[in-house]
């Protein structure tokens, strides 16, 4: 039955609900299903994606760490006052996206923490001084001097409501939100949701939910070792599957897996094992659809690009030669050029692109007409440098501002 259901996978037929649950119990009580849903799953990818292996070339800017939520595995967050706590000028944005610009990036990330202002009077205050009523205004005035200097915006700026995302949408080429997980379980008390109110599934869905009745191309993804269950993991991805079904608008889905670090409530946590991280990776591909695209972040998996390929993704995500990785910054980027030997040596070639794919470039449906001619003319400046200086490029250097770098999931 199990030998049945990937064959028809690999084919291109993604298996229904109760096969996906009968591929998680075949996984679980027999290791040796793993080897075989690798396959199909790189059989998938093959036929749809072919051997390239892409990266988005990005500026990371974390325009604020101040965050409502209280995640046990996040040590990026900061309520005002705490050591560390920032919230970037407009003078630092601008320097940071005029070097990027100088440096063969297209993407400009906007990744902060989750409704600030509406926790913090001193946040605020500050957003006040910087002449902005909300963090969604802050982060259009951004997302335009962006647009100035020729970078695509990509925001990941945690739930937003339909209102936020009719804003950003006519200077943001994509957005993004992690669904983490669907189960309310981890919401519970102990759990590593549970003081953070935006982690509840149904919130999260909700926003992507709108995100697609907009035509807004989306990012989600799904955080492994967190204290999920095999089947929730499954049930998440079906989640997923089941909102691009309705909207087409999923371009990409992130298996992420949590890395322990100091000063953390999860801190004693064990780091998710390579069968694991190989296990999610070839289940997102078997479940999701094939145009989905399915990556994994190179940095938190330094010795696993081999595993990660042979398992079915086709992408890397973002990877700045500008920026350290703010959420994550005792991973470094790799380096581009021995990372696209390290490609090479698997059988793949790696190559930049775009933070938003070709079929949500083609026509006005899915981006605000402000944007159709900057993204072509990103595509054609991406397309002349490939190879040449997008994959010479060194690793991030630190900022010119000592921002204080901590650890935790978008």
């Amino acid at each position: 039955m199990v030998n049945g259901i990937l064959e028809r996978a690999a084919a291109g037929a993604p298996p229904r609900e109760n096969e996906v649950l009968e591929l998680v119990a075949a996984a679980t009580a027999e290791p040796d299903t793993l080897p075989a849903m690798a396959e199909a799953a790189a059989a998938l990818r093959d036929a749809r994606w072919g051997r390239a292996v892409t990266f988005s070339p990005k500026v990371f800017l974390p325009l604020t760490n101040i965050c409502r939520n209280r995640c046990d595995y996040c040590s990026f967050r900061r309520s005002p006052g705490d050591q560390g706590a920032w919230t970037m000028s407009h003078e630092e944005v601008l320097r940071w996206l005029d070097r990027a610009a100088g440096q063969g990036v297209v993407e400009a990330l906007f990744c902060l923490g989750d409704k600030p202002e509406g926790a913090f009077r001193a946040y605020r205050e500050e957003l006040a001084a910087l002449g902005h009523d909300s963090t969604v205004d802050y982060l259009h005035w951004a997302g335009a001097a962006a647009l100035e200097r020729g970078l695509l915006p990509h925001t990941n700026a945690g739930v937003l409501t339909r209102n936020d995302m009719e804003r950003l949408r006519p200077v943001n080429v994509s957005l993004g939100l992690m669904l983490e997980n669907i189960s309310p379980r981890l919401c519970d008390k102990g759990m590593p949701h549970h003081r953070a109110p935006d982690k509840r599934p149904h919130v999260r869905v909700r926003m992507m939910e709108e995100a697609g009745e907009l035509a807004i191309p989306f990012t989600t993804g799904v955080l492994i070792g967190i204290g999920e269950t095999r089947q929730e993991l499954a049930e998440s991805l079906l989640a997923i599957r089941a909102l691009h079904r309705r909207h087409r608008h999923i371009q990409e889905v992130i298996v992420q897996n949590f890395t322990p670090r100091p000063e953390i409530a999860m801190e004693d946590h064990a780091q998710p094992p390579t069968h694991a991280m190989a296990f999610a990776v070839a289940l997102a591909r078997l479940v999701l659809d094939a145009e989905i695209s399915v990556q994994s972040p190179p940095n938190l998996n330094p010795d696993r690009t081999a595993m990660l390929l042979e398992c079915g993704i086709n992408d890397f995500g973002g990877i700045s030669p500008v920026t350290p990785d703010y959420i994550n910054p005792r991973h470094p980027w790799p380096h581009l050029s021995r990372f696209a030997e390290a490609c090479d040596r698997a059988g793949f070639e790696l190559a930049p692109r775009l933070p938003v794919y070709p079929p949500y470039v083609s026509g006005v449906r899915w981006l605000d007409r402000a944007l159709v001619e900057s993204t072509r003319a990103a595509a054609e400046r991406l397309q002349q440098q490939a190879g040449v200086s997008a994959l010479a490029a060194e690793p991030a250097p630190a900022p010119a501002r000592s921002l204080p770098l901590a650890e935790g999931a978008p």
